[in-house]
């Protein structure tokens, strides 16, 4: 009760959810001397796979014995997971007295949640100078309010496409303005750039950051991997190749994911991570509400032997990587789908090819979430979709045969209602 109050009033701060804008972070972290300037940051922009990189990095990072603070955005199940430090999250007593050293120091000057919760966390990482920060940037990056560090041990690029254009002008609207905003501020270090999805978007990239002095790492280029059987991959680097267990993450895009997360922490030779270190720690990846089964709770007790998964993806690149590991499946899939209002709908669901059955659903608890039945009508190309009110509705409905899956996806807002619920 004491943490939501807190939250409530630090939301209350400023009229904006976003405000793209430095001056206000930079003044409270001056307040509380620059936090910032004390950590070892790796820093991880893109637009889909941030988080699945962050992870694949803890695992292994943690094999290594080393220890970490983790920042990444937005929460799926509670605020909690956003702070890491130490290998750990805060619990609601340690949080709130954290936001409350912040709460102080802002006095009561205008400025957003998302821009609180940066400095909170700087703050917090600083008392661990020691340990390895991996650092998830919000919207864009180039204003992004955790773009103060001064220098940083690597920057990862992952895979960048279209989304949150409603926060970008009409006629700016594109891929090329994405990547801009994202890499043409980018630090001096290192710069490792994930598998993207055309070779236009990579040579983009190139040229946005070509007077920038980093170190470059491109996929394919210095480091790679290939698929093999017997249930392994092969990675390969300047450094060499390794042969490495499939992880315990599903999907080829979690390959790419981790492929980055390794020629990352072999560039940092200083961290001397060995091929143990990686070959244990991708067998330990955790990942919330992307491409997650759940096997055991409530929901899961409505499908019974039927496998059910959900994924947090909401835009059309995280489609196209979600369709692709589904049709690498033989047998029916069954979607449940609910998202946000400002989000591509049509365009998301374009890259669905061969679904048994799409039902609509409203997201719990979220105003700016559009309404199922008005979703179901924007996708009515989809010769079997229904729309149900509720995610246990929805469950329920679909005719589920041997060997079926059900997926819930759309929003990672929705992904966090179905974790909540289970």
């Amino acid at each position: 009760m004491k943490l939501q109050k807190i939250v409530s009033r630090l939301q209350e701060l400023h009229p904006k959810e976003i405000d793209l804008n430095l001056g206000r972070i930079q003044n409270l972290c001056q307040k509380l001397k620059n936090p910032q300037d004390k950590l070892k940051a790796i820093t991880i922009v893109g637009t889909n796979g941030k988080y699945s990189t962050i992870q694949a990095m803890f695992a292994i990072l943690k094999e290594a014995n080393f220890k970490c603070n983790i920042y990444t955005s937005p929460h799926i199940k509670s605020i909690n997971e956003r702070f890491v430090f130490n290998n750990q999250e805060l619990d609601d007593e340690e949080l709130a007295t954290l936001f409350e050293e912040i709460e102080n120091a802002n006095n009561n000057e205008p400025i957003t949640f998302f821009e609180i919760l940066t400095a909170a966390y700087f703050l917090k990482a600083s008392q661990y100078p020691n340990n390895i920060n991996l650092i998830e940037t919000g919207l864009f990056h180039r204003f992004d309010a955790t773009n103060i560090l001064k220098d940083n041990l690597a920057s990862i690029v992952t895979s960048i496409g279209l989304d949150h254009l409603d926060w970008l002008p009409e006629n700016e609207q594109t891929v090329e303005k994405i990547i801009f905003e994202k890499t043409s501020s980018l630090l001096n270090s290192n710069i490792i750039i994930a598998k993207q999805s055309t070779n236009q978007i990579t040579d983009n990239i190139k040229k946005t950051i070509s007077n920038n002095r980093s170190n470059k790492f491109f996929h394919n280029e210095n480091y790679s991997f290939t698929i093999q059987e017997n249930d392994f991959f092969y990675y390969e680097d300047q450094f060499g190749g390794i042969k490495l267990p499939m992880p315990n993450v599903k999907g080829q895009f979690q390959l790419e994911n981790i492929s980055t997360a390794i020629a990352t922490l072999r560039t940092l030779k200083n961290l001397n991570i060995k091929d143990d270190h990686i070959k244990k720690g991708i067998l330990k990846i955790s990942s919330i509400a992307r491409l997650q089964e759940i096997k055991s709770g409530k929901l899961k007790e409505l499908v019974k032997d039927h496998q059910l998964f959900v994924d947090g993806s909401h835009n059309p690149l995280g489609a196209k990587v979600l369709n692709e590991y589904l049709e690498s499946l033989d047998c029916e899939k069954h979607i449940i789908l609910g998202m946000m209002a400002n989000k591509d709908h049509k365009e998301y669901m374009s890259f669905f090819k061969d679904i048994a059955s799409l039902t609509t659903i409203d997201i719990p608890n979220q105003t700016n979430s559009i309404k199922g039945k008005e979703l179901k009508d924007m996708l009515n190309g989809f010769s079997n979709i229904n729309y149900k009110e509720s995610i246990e509705d929805a469950i329920k409905s679909i005719p589920v045969k041997e060997n079926d899956i059900i997926l819930i996806t759309g929003s990672l807002y929705l992904a966090g209602e179905v974790l909540n619920l289970n």
